[in-house]
């Protein structure tokens, strides 16, 4: 079957990394995925004209407003995957509200990272009765419901067994010896939804303290006027460094030897970045927000902070007790081993894209 797969590729950013990755599913079952950035259609007319050039069959969105909107209305079957940005705040602008219930009602399927996304979107457009659906700001929609699959994200890491860690830290100029130092990881695009600022002065007040904690924020520039906010800021911010992107088995190497990653971001759908460092037996400490909760158990698979004061509290206990550090790590592998299979993903979409298959044929 001929698929296109409509996404945000932004470059390094969660979505174009789970774009890449859900290809190579849906190719290794046989399929054509022919994947495009939404942001290169201005209109679902240039959608139409593309699927009947390609001669494309069905097609997959990420993102309900983004992605998802573009291929709806072309005769072709379709499934959509939520992106963090569509539940946590398109749904609070009516008309992109009213235009992803559209896309969720003709779409064949529906699949949600967790329960708690699953559960937002039930809450906002699969309404049980007609005075909730008046609450929700939408029509009733019967045949949306059932169509929402949870599907936890798959990840696979390989660090890379070259990469020097006392090369890093000189690159990132911090000159003290590893054997002392405790890094706390920060990777993000530089974008202000990731929120990178967040820590920096309640972290350099402990560095001041005690010179052997740093922070490391690592991530591609996003957005150009906000990165040089950022530069400037952890210029004149003593304890943290910047450090620009990275290939992607380098950056695992890094988070395998830094001693702890930080999210620190305003809005998730699932973090990469958070599954990878559990996958590597990397403590985590994140926002409490509902995307990082959703993965993160306070004080069993991870620590979640409310506000940077809480944040270096959680840290200096995490750098004092061993114990609770080596407890973290050993329930974090535990869950993503458990909840987040790169082959139990793989077989959820071989499956799902055959409801596309099954439309067609029917």
């Amino acid at each position: 079957m001929r698929l296109l797969f409509l996404a945000v590729l932004r470059r390094h950013t969660g979505n174009a990394v789970t774009a890449q990755r859900i290809r190579d599913h849906l190719e290794a079952a046989g399929h054509v995925c022919i994947l495009k950035d939404a942001f290169d259609f201005g209109s679902p007319s240039e959608i139409a004209n593309f699927i009947k050039a390609e001669n494309l069959e069905a097609a997959v969105a990420l993102h309900l407003y983004r992605g998802g909107r573009l291929v709806q209305g072309h005769g072709i079957p379709f499934g959509i995957i939520f992106g963090g940005t569509d539940l946590n705040e398109d749904v609070n602008h009516g008309e992109k509200n009213k235009v992803m219930g559209k896309v969720l009602e003709e779409a064949r399927f529906a699949v949600a990272f967790t329960e708690s996304m699953k559960e937002m979107a039930q809450t906002q457009w699969v309404c049980q009765d007609i005075s909730l659906a008046v609450t929700c700001g939408v029509p009733v929609m019967p045949h949306a419901r059932g169509k929402i699959y949870v599907q936890n994200q798959g990840i696979a890491t390989v660090p890379n067994a070259t990469f020097n860690w006392n090369t890093f830290l000189q690159h990132s100029e911090i000159n003290q010896s590893a054997d002392s130092l405790h890094v706390f990881l920060l990777i993000c695009g530089l974008r202000q939804v990731k929120d990178p600022l967040y820590l920096v002065e309640a972290f350099s007040e402990w560095h001041q303290e005690e010179p052997n904690v740093y922070m490391v924020i690592i991530g591609p520039e996003v957005d150009p006027v906000f990165t040089r906010e950022v530069k400037a800021k952890v210029k004149r911010t003593p304890g943290v460094r910047l450090i620009g992107e990275m290939a992607q088995e380098d950056l695992h190497a890094v988070v395998k030897n830094c001693f702890a990653v930080v999210n620190s971001s305003v809005s998730e759908g699932m973090s990469a970045a958070i599954l990878e460092a559990m996958d590597l037996e990397v403590p985590v400490l994140a926002r409490n927000i509902p995307g990082n909760a959703a993965v993160v158990t306070h004080e069993v698979t991870g620590l979640l902070f409310s506000d940077p004061q809480e944040f270096v509290r959680l840290a200096k206990r995490l750098v004092s007790d061993p114990a609770l550090e080596k407890e973290i790590v050993a329930n974090a592998r535990e869950y993503v081993r458990k909840h987040h299979s790169w082959q139990v993903e793989r077989n959820t979409y071989r499956h799902l894209i055959r409801t596309l298959q099954r439309s067609i044929e029917d």
